[in-house]
């Protein structure tokens, strides 16, 4: 490396303003990610890594960012050892904090509930991690779409009810020795909607589904508050972010619901 090049990002800033965050988004990596009862599974991810800049540096050294995910991933460790990763990056780029957030998509394998054919469902699903000082915490995040069907329609109509293909949004943040399976998460979540939705479905599934649906119909407020009910009996839950968006097939709107907590 030419030690005269000139280190451009160190020069001195007189404008006086702190940022907040700033990195690299949108990197494409391997992540390997841990499952449940079974090996691990590696996913296309996107990654978003940053830290804070003082007022007095014009600039923050991009590259060294793709460096240490590229040494990471060559460990076999992205996705795996996040706090490692972040503190790295804190001691690299001498900042007072880090921050990641990988976005992939997680693939689970689902039967069909009455022919128990089987394929897989993907879900989109986020690894996030923030250290300041020694202050660590990580956030899981997954999107999982479910049906919902109207209890008001239900109730009013001679036939049948409309209904929504919904997505549920949860964050959870739970302490560094503990662990929340995506499995377990999605599991929990679509027993919260009308029905699960599925990769693959005969004649016999698509009966059951519908009518399964039809006597379990729920508001957004409703799925709101089953999936508050499950994320508040987990003593492993330090804090949650809900979300429930039903894209309705009646309205040219949507019904939305939103809650946090921190416990």
């Amino acid at each position: 490396m030419n030690s005269e090049l000139k280190d451009i990002q160190n020069q001195n800033d007189i404008r006086g303003i702190d940022i907040q965050k700033v990195g690299v988004n949108d990197v494409e990596v391997p992540l390997i990610i841990e499952r449940k009862n079974a090996q691990s599974q590696v996913v296309s991810a996107k990654a978003r890594l940053s830290v804070t800049l003082p007022h007095d540096y014009r600039g923050t050294h991009m590259s060294r960012f793709i460096e240490i995910l590229s040494d990471y991933s060559n460990k076999n460790l992205l996705g795996v050892d996040i706090k490692g990763l972040l503190i790295d990056v804190k001691e690299k780029l001498n900042s007072q904090s880090a921050h990641v957030k990988f976005e992939f998509k997680y693939f689970i394998n689902k039967k069909a509930p009455v022919s128990e054919m089987e394929f897989p469902v993907g879900y989109d699903c986020s690894f996030q991690g923030d250290l300041t000082g020694d202050d660590y915490k990580f956030i899981l995040g997954v999107k999982v779409p479910v049906t919902t069907l109207c209890p008001c329609s239900k109730e009013i109509s001679k036939y049948s009810a409309h209904n929504q293909r919904t997505m549920v949004k949860v964050k959870v943040s739970y302490e560094e020795n503990d662990i929340i399976w995506i499995e377990d998460l999605v599991e929990k979540i679509e027993k919260c909607g009308s029905s699960p939705v599925y990769s693959i479905l005969k004649r016999c599934d698509e009966k059951f589904v519908t009518e399964s649906a039809y006597e379990n119909p729920k508001f957004v407020e409703d799925v709101l508050r089953d999936v508050i009910s499950f994320l508040r009996k987990d003593d492993k839950v330090k804090y949650y972010e809900a979300e429930v968006e039903a894209q309705e097939s009646i309205h040219n709107h949507n019904a939305w619901a939103w809650q946090s907590e921190s416990k």
